[in-house]
């Protein structure tokens, strides 16, 4: 399986906007095939910070999901947005 964090660092104008997507993005992924998992969270600490967890079966199923209309729209406009950082962790 294949996790990925991907933690997003936003202004407090582009937060609800980004937070949007990222939900929208999720709705979207929870339906693809090899989804173990996946969700947003939002930091109780920091208003900027926003992650993204998200779990795959396989590399198969990841690169679907990366080649996605949906993930190509909404990522694109979360990184207009905000800045992210990934990390990938294969168990």
């Amino acid at each position: 399986m294949i996790r990925i964090n991907v933690f997003i660092q936003v202004s407090d104008a582009n937060r609800a906007s980004v937070l949007d997507a990222a939900k929208e993005l999720t709705a979207c992924s929870v339906k693809e095939e090899g989804c173990i998992a996946y969700d947003v969270f939002e930091s109780a600490t920091r208003p900027d910070v926003l992650m993204i967890c998200e779990t795959w079966a396989d590399e198969k199923v990841l690169d679907a999901h990366e080649k996605s209309a949906h993930f190509a729209t909404l990522v694109g406009k979360m990184q207009e947005l905000a800045a992210l950082k990934l990390e990938k962790f294969n168990f």
